[in-house]
């Protein structure tokens, strides 16, 4: 592409460094107007400088993915309600050894539901849920953050339908979805390890000892209050006031039952039980006023009380549970015998099984969306379909799940895809590319090492997607020129270091960003996962990552 003329490449990279700082700096004291009033800004700057044309700027919409994130977060809307997140939880914290390895299980989750969801969907169901475990386990939510949108974008990699770039790869090269995956598959595994360990090296720290302890006994009290299981946790601070509370409970109980209408019309076992205790104290009172007559009167006299107490609380203990046991068998015969049944144990087998039903339905039509995918039918209109699915099988009004739809998202895609293309049209990146050209040949391992750092540069300048538009034809013109295998193996590159450079910076990837502005949205503890924040872990561990991948990509 030739260079735009000087006045348009100027205000052209204007427009684009406007949108570039707010997006990284969303809160800047100049400009705090958030990242999507930014991208809707540089969008606008574009069209007002004439930078690109409004009709233009309307084409630059990419409305599948649009559609697709739209699509997915309906889905993932209903999935919630299908209690999948719940179900996600015990996979994460089953027989769960701590905070470092449940960030390992977010890494292999993320990473191969990325793979058969895409990583934008990935991100927009699991990092409210993430937020969820650190907020309950009291953990810190950055770590887990960060595994979740990095391996997402590795695991996406592996198919052609993880990401819009793949796609994008794959129609334009015509490889077959099983070539394409034996191609990038143990590159993707052996990043998702890496990529593990790196974090847990970066957070070692953070993921204390102490936070171990507390991950396992969230766990284990999430596992007791979903079985309903009863049970007693004691404490120093109540262990001392464990008897005189065993006892008013006791009394209480006793009382209750003494008086139940149940057992009103029997008065022999009540009368038995005042008689036995009338002559207990009579008892208890002639030992007393003997011993009161020695030299220890008062230290026996303490003692009897506590014998006191001890025998009523007995004797009637032993006499109102027999009873009660007694009153229990008399109302399961007459239950037996007139088989009386309530209304509402009618509606309770009801409801649950239309509850189970409608669940079953919500995971066969997620199930649907996905083998649809994999077929190869339009991932767009695949997930706009699901989710329509799934709001007439609720049969209900739509709008409160339509209304957790993050538009906003929505919007600074739009602002995005207008203010890149504008960029594109300057013909920066196009130029960036003539001039690296001859030294980014794929026979040398120079070469591939110099397009791998176009690719990463370009990717988290311009975004992945225009990138791959932008240098595909090129870069497969280039290596066919060697041979047809090598024009494989640099689509496959193409494919890895445009998704892995994701990674790099919060702005390298939808993935990235779709997770920053979920936490930083949450409605019980909002988190800004900062552009530094992602550099320092992001940029090290992409370069390592990338390079481990150049090595095991293969063509098949």
């Amino acid at each position: 592409m030739v260079m735009a003329p000087t006045v348009k490449v100027v205000l052209g990279s204007m427009a684009f460094g406007i949108f570039w700082i707010v997006a990284v700096f969303p809160a800047a004291p100049f400009l705090p107007i958030g990242r999507t009033a930014g991208s809707l800004l540089g969008a606008m700057l574009m069209v007002i400088f004439r930078v690109i044309s409004a009709d233009d700027a309307y084409a630059a919409i990419d409305l599948p993915i649009l559609g697709l994130l739209f699509g997915t977060m309906v889905v993932s809307v209903y999935l919630e309600r299908a209690d999948m997140f719940k179900y996600l939880g015990k996979l994460l914290s089953w027989k769960s050894r701590g905070s470092r390895d449940l960030l390992c299980r977010i890494c292999v989750v993320s990473a191969v539901s990325s793979a058969l969801f895409t990583n934008d969907t990935c991100c927009v169901v699991l990092t409210e849920f993430i937020l969820k475990i650190a907020r309950h386990n009291n953990l810190p939510p950055q770590p887990f953050l960060l595994a979740l949108a990095s391996s997402a974008n590795i695991g996406s990699a592996a198919t052609p339908i993880g990401n819009p770039q793949n796609l994008v790869i794959a129609v334009q090269s015509k490889i077959s979805f099983g070539k394409f995956v034996l191609g990038i598959l143990p590159a993707m595994v052996v990043g998702i390890c890496v990529n593990a360990a790196i974090l847990l090296c970066y957070f070692w720290r953070m993921l204390s000892s102490e936070k171990d302890v507390e991950v396992a006994a969230a766990a284990a009290a999430e596992v007791i209050a979903e079985e309903d299981v009863t049970s007693h946790r004691f404490s120093p601070a109540t262990m001392s006031h464990l008897s005189s509370r065993s006892s008013q409970d006791d009394n209480l109980v006793i009382q209750s039952i003494i008086h139940s209408p149940s057992i009103k019309g029997d008065y022999g076992h009540a009368e038995n039980l005042r008689s036995r205790l009338s002559h207990s104290e009579n008892d208890i009172q002639t030992v007393q006023s003997a011993a009161s007559e020695g030299a220890e009167s008062a230290k026996v006299a303490d003692e009897l009380k506590e014998v006191e107490s001890t025998v009523r609380v007995h004797e009637m203990r032993e006499e109102g549970m027999s009873r009660f046991a007694r009153s229990g068998r008399q109302i399961n015969g007459m239950n037996g015998r007139f088989s009386i049944h309530t209304s509402e144990d009618k509606e309770f087998p009801i409801e649950r099984w239309k509850r189970l039903l409608w669940k079953t339905c919500v995971y066969l039509v997620t199930l649907g969306m996905l083998i649809s995918m994999l077929l190869g039918l339009n991932m767009s209109w695949t997930a706009i379909t699901a989710a329509l699915a799934l709001i007439v099988l609720d049969f209900k009004d739509a709008r409160p799940c339509l209304e957790k739809v993050s538009y906003s998202l929505l919007l600074f895609f739009c602002g995005m895809f207008i203010t890149v293309d504008g960029f594109n049209k300057t013909g920066i990146p196009s130029a960036l590319w003539d001039f690296m050209e001859p030294y980014a040949q794929i026979d040398s391992i120079g070469g591939v090492a110099v397009l791998a750092l176009v690719i990463l540069f370009l990717s988290n300048v311009a975004s992945n997607v225009p990138t791959v538009l932008l240098l595909g034809a090129r870069v497969a013109a280039s290596a066919a020129n060697i041979s047809p295998a090598e024009e494989t193996k640099a689509w496959l590159i193409l494919a890895w270091v445009s998704t892995v450079a994701g990674n790099l910076s919060l702005l390298g990837s939808a993935a990235n960003l779709i997770v920053c502005e979920q936490a930083r949205g949450a409605q019980h503890c909002g988190y800004n996962l900062s552009f530094f924040s992602h550099l320092r872990f992001g940029f090290p561990s992409t370069l390592v990552i990338t390079a481990i991948g150049l090595l095991l990509i293969r063509n098949y």
